[in-house]
């Protein structure tokens, strides 16, 4: 299953729960429900029948908690959707007491089980109903932590432009992200009119991305938009992600057919973007799909990702499990059908650094992570056992 799959941790406690969810439910979340199956406002946002089962399994704690969806997400706010409209949000205290980690706490594309306050245009978030999809990336710092990107993708639209910012290797990691996720990538080409030889770009992302779709587009000279649409159907949720300046708000724009999101140039200098988008967002768009956009990151961070990994880089995988011996580190091994694919040019020697270094990446934030909740470990024993001599010296006291 892939990482950030899990329910909040109001949801998680659900063994603490009568076992027959309708004992905690009353009347009032019991009419939102029914009400909410057939909400014209959630269903834009992406509702269906599979999230109406969740949200009725769901612990209700108090009455009147209705679905609702993250739209936006801010440093200690939310923004979300419900079938009275939109309202800011925040998570109640028991759910931020109960989050062992910043992943527990909702992000955007989560649906969860909202209280809105009477008379206002706020709500609480008591709980986030399972994840079906969630894309993590490491957080920023010393301290390795995931962040949660985005949630519940059907389809990620991987962006890089046709200009001074194109690099296949940085393609690589977002597709290693992408499979992770439990999302189905695409590959966008962007500002195609800016590229001299746009098939034989097409073909390099391709043999880098094996099964995997490359479209190049250009939303300047309205081209590519036809092939497009096989992906936009309705209720399906779209992420859009990549480098800054790449074209991620202009695309959202262009299949919006109306300006949604602000956007910037790129500097003359080096082909980097500004960074337009400040936030994640969701954006309803016509024809019923529904469209996330990021902002751009300079370099993604993985986390977790070793069976991404695996799938990113397959055709290497199926080469290494040809070798003559099990553990072939495919360096001068005996009958390593790797190295047999570099020496006859089946493999391109620079995926074939891509995947190690990736690889080296990998193993190397696990022992990272090992090394961090050992210490956290240690120190909680150690907490626990002061606490313990200090209760033992108490009852010697007595």
């Amino acid at each position: 299953m892939p990482n950030g799959h899990s329910a909040s941790p109001d949801l998680e406690q659900q063994s603490e729960q009568p076992t027959n969810f309708g004992e905690c439910r009353d009347a009032d979340n019991i009419n939102a429900g029914n009400a909410a199956a057939s909400d014209p406002t959630l269903r834009a946002l992406g509702w269906s029948s599979q999230w109406q089962h969740l949200f009725d399994a769901a612990p209700k704690p108090i009455g009147g908690l209705v679905p609702a969806r993250v739209t936006a997400q801010f440093t200690n706010q939310y923004r979300i959707g419900a079938g009275e409209g939109e309202f800011s949000a925040e998570v109640s205290g028991k759910f931020q007491f109960q989050a062992a980690s910043r992943s527990d706490f909702p992000a955007v594309g989560d649906w969860v089980v909202a209280q809105p306050l009477p008379g206002e245009r706020r709500a609480v978030i008591h709980g986030v109903l399972p994840r079906r999809t969630a894309m993590i990336r490491r957080a920023a710092g010393s301290v390795p932590e995931e962040q949660v990107i985005g949630t519940n993708i059907d389809i990620l639209f991987i962006v890089n432009a046709l200009n001074g910012d194109y690099n296949v290797r940085k393609i690589e990691r977002y597709l290693v992200a992408a499979w992770e996720s439990g999302s189905a990538p695409i590959v966008l080409l962007t500002k195609a009119d800016l590229c001299e030889d746009v098939q034989s770009r097409i073909a390099e992302v391709a043999s880098a991305a094996p099964g995997v779709p490359v479209h190049a587009v250009s939303a300047i000279e309205d081209q590519g938009r036809q092939a497009l649409l096989p992906y936009l159907q309705p209720g399906r949720t779209i992420a859009v992600t990549g480098s800054s300046g790449a074209g991620k708000s202009t695309l959202l724009n262009w299949l919006a057919g109306e300006e949604r999101q602000t956007v910037q140039g790129v500097r003359e200098d080096d082909a980097r973007g500004r960074h337009t988008t400040t936030h994640r967002e969701l954006f309803p768009l016509p024809g019923g799909f529904i469209m996330m956009d990021t902002p751009g990151m300079r370099e993604l961070q993985l986390w977790e990702s070793e069976s991404g990994w695996q799938e990113a880089f397959a055709e290497i995988e199926a080469l290494a499990a040809s070798c003559r011996f099990r553990d072939c580190r495919h360096e001068a091994e005996l009958g390593c059908a790797v190295k047999n694919a570099l020496r006859d040019g089946t493999l391109d020697e620079h995926r074939y650094a891509s995947y190690k270094k990736t690889g080296r990446e990998l193993a190397r934030q696990a022992r990272k992570e090992k090394s961090v909740t050992m210490r956290a470990k240690k120190s909680a024993d150690k907490r626990q056992g002061a606490r313990t001599n200090d209760v033992r010296r108490s009852m010697e006291q007595d």
